[in-house]
């Protein structure tokens, strides 16, 4: 069964309030198996002591914030394809692709543009290696639900997410009311 155990209303989401609800769920005894994340630098960290699974979703989003929807550069437009891949592939063979494309397109990653007034130089394509730095930094975690099958780990962070969606459209159907109804409507809705 699926239930809301802790729930915290931030200003700003930070690591120090992951620590805050860890610390309070261990306290009643829970235990985490593994967890599932968006890809907020320090949860990472956070939670090394159990497996971690980076959320697919959040994954192709951010290569999709680099790359957009439709990349103009032939290299930018393969790789984006190769994570469109990602939640119906092994391990195995999207590490093999990611490499093959690295090998593929590694110099022209490489190549620098220099203004000659400032003697300074930048990456050219420095949102097309952004977007293949993510890949490889996140890829320990991303087919962690793969090698752990006995947890069930789902690899999206969607039932969460999803709950979101609904407590969202179930406040803006409510509009025009004071923050501290709204507030007792969300605690309501989070309490079910």
């Amino acid at each position: 069964m699926r239930k809301n155990l802790y729930w915290q209303r931030l200003h700003t989401e930070t690591i120090s309030e992951y620590q805050r609800a860890r610390e309070y769920l261990e306290a009643q005894g829970f235990r985490f198996k593994a967890i599932v994340i968006d890809g907020r630098q320090g949860v990472r960290d956070l939670f090394s002591d159990i497996p971690v699974q980076m959320c697919h979703f959040h994954q192709k989003a951010i290569i999709n914030r680099y790359l957009t929807r439709r990349p103009k550069l032939e290299a930018g437009r393969q790789l984006r394809y190769l994570v469109m891949t990602l939640c119906k592939t092994e391990e195995k063979r999207f590490s093999e692709e990611l490499q093959k494309w690295y090998e593929q397109w590694q110099h022209f990653l490489k190549e620098r543009t220099v203004h000659y007034e400032t003697r300074r130089w930048h990456y050219t394509h420095k949102r097309l290696r952004s977007a293949y730095r993510s890949l490889k930094s996140n890829m320990p975690y991303l087919f962690t639900y793969q090698r752990h099958p006995e947890l069930n780990i789902p690899n999206t962070t969607n039932t969460l997410d999803g709950l979101f969606a609904h407590l969202k459209d179930y406040v803006r159907v409510h509009r025009g009311l004071k923050s501290d109804l709204k507030n007792k409507i969300i605690l309501d809705f989070l309490a079910k």
